[in-house]
């Protein structure tokens, strides 16, 4: 090597080094080096961009952050795609179609009829199928990224609908692209049909009739299985969007133990309250707003103010009285009945499904008046259930709550508690006389402490967690 191709190389070798220290040390790393010949056989260094733009920095941290959302947090429910009604879309196709023009450069008028007829027939037949297909391709993708928690609820409502009408969802689904196809093909044949037309007139008689044709197709063929997802949508997106990183409190409990009765009284869940089995016909979602003095010790908690806007601080987190505050959650169940797992109905699965998928403290409610309005629901049964319960979930922070308190209590009932008991707190709770309701919350509060410190935990250990 010549003198001056050894001071290259020294050149090169320190910016190098340089550059790939930047590199290890961020990830705004582009393209550092490009090493290319040129014409004198010497070797010189064309140094590009080594960070990223503002704009190119916003998209990246977008596009990462919706990633970590979709991964981290329940909702998928609610991104189905927006099913529109079969009259909107015939309504649609049918402006569509008085919308296509003639080419008016065509000198021949049989040619320029034809070629508009057959763009008519095209159009609308998209404005037909594209919705179609857009659906049932929305959906597809859309279940498979669901959070499992999610994918149970979608599962069960599927199921209640099954046995309502007969019919899955994949099933109709299948029907709306046989439909699809069924149209296209139509459209495609018609089309070939007004090319054999002798004149302009026959031409565009032709088209009408194809385009009604169209529209007749797609209401017996695709039209009742859209209706049929529009009613299925209804019932997917209206169910609550649980937080991943948030803690949270799920009541479990046999039906009509005074669940309902709870969470309206400890949270903003307002679920309806009945003196009949199975009250929650779904997951009720209730919130606490949790105020802590520092990361580890909780100050106190109140209902939130339903007036505030969303994401914004409390007015006490701003004066400084406290750390921060954070929005928990509270769940009420379906009741649970003692029987095997294969003859639970849909609202039972869905109980069990929240406790298994989601990061939550256990509420255990049972009522010992002997009035719980299902003879499944004895002392007895709620006892086997509450062990049942607690074997699947040993690790879940724990509270039992016996309710109804000012109501007489079954004998000996407290006694068979405390046998099975194993170390859990136990409150005794009436919220008619307001009994114990101020040491209940004080539970809530130390067990919603337990699932943060669990969520930190977990964020500190992968990035991809609830709280990262």
């Amino acid at each position: 090597f010549t003198f001056t191709s050894c001071i290259l190389f020294h050149v090169m070798f320190k910016q190098y080094f340089l550059i790939h220290s930047l590199f290890s040390s961020s990830m705004l790393f582009n393209q550092a080096l490009v090493i290319a010949p040129v014409k004198t056989n010497r070797l010189f260094l064309r140094p590009t961009r080594l960070f990223a733009s503002s704009s190119e920095l916003a998209s990246s941290k977008r596009v990462k952050n919706q990633g970590r959302k979709y991964e981290s947090n329940t909702g998928g429910l609610r991104r189905l795609p927006v099913v529109r009604s079969p009259d909107e879309i015939i309504n649609n196709a049918r402006r569509v179609q008085r919308s296509v023009k003639a080419d008016s450069k065509a000198k021949n008028a049989k040619q320029r009829a034809m070629k508009h007829c057959s763009e008519t027939l095209t159009a609308v037949s998209q404005s037909l199928c594209i919705p179609l297909r857009d659906l049932v391709k929305g959906y597809k993708s859309e279940f498979r990224r669901l959070h499992p928690f999610e994918k149970v609820v979608a599962d069960l409502t599927v199921q209640a609908r099954q046995k309502k009408d007969g019919v899955t969802l994949p099933q109709v689904l299948n029907e709306i692209h046989e439909a699809r196809k069924e149209i296209l093909d139509t459209s495609k044949e018609w089309i070939a049909y007004i090319k054999t037309m002798e004149s302009a007139r026959e031409s565009g008689l032709a088209m009408v009739e194809g385009c009604e044709r169209l529209y007749d197709l797609f209401n017996k063929a695709a039209a009742p299985p859209v209706k049929q997802i529009v009613s299925l949508q209804k019932s997917l997106r209206s169910a609550p969007a649980v937080r991943l990183d948030t803690p949270a409190v799920v009541l479990v409990g046999a039906p009509n133990v005074g669940k309902s009765s709870i969470v309206r009284s400890i949270s903003s869940g307002t679920p309806e309250v009945n003196n009949y089995p199975f009250t929650t016909r779904g997951m009720t979602l209730g919130h606490v707003e949790v105020f802590w003095s520092n990361n580890d010790s909780i100050a106190k908690a109140t209902i939130p103010d339903q007036h505030r806007k969303q994401n914004t601080l409390a007015s006490e987190v701003v004066m400084g009285q406290y750390s921060f505050s954070q929005l928990c959650q509270v769940m009420d169940s379906p009741g649970l009945l003692v029987r095997p797992d294969s003859e639970r109905n849909e609202m039972e699965s869905l109980t069990l499904a929240a406790m298994q998928h989601l990061p939550t403290a256990v509420m255990y409610v049972m009522d010992f008046s002997g009035g719980a309005g299902d003879k499944c629901s004895s002392v007895e049964d709620q006892l086997i259930l509450r062990e049942e319960v607690r074997a699947r979930f040993p690790r879940r922070p724990w509270v039992d709550v016996v309710s109804k308190w000012d109501l007489d209590v079954v004998d000996g009932s407290m006694e068979m508690l405390e046998n099975i008991s194993d170390g859990s707190p136990c409150i005794k709770l009436s919220i008619h006389d307001e009994i114990g309701v101020d040491e209940l919350r004080q539970e809530v509060l130390r067990m919603l402490g337990e699932v943060r410190l669990v969520l930190d935990a977990m964020a500190a250990v992968d990035k991809k967690s609830a709280r990262a």
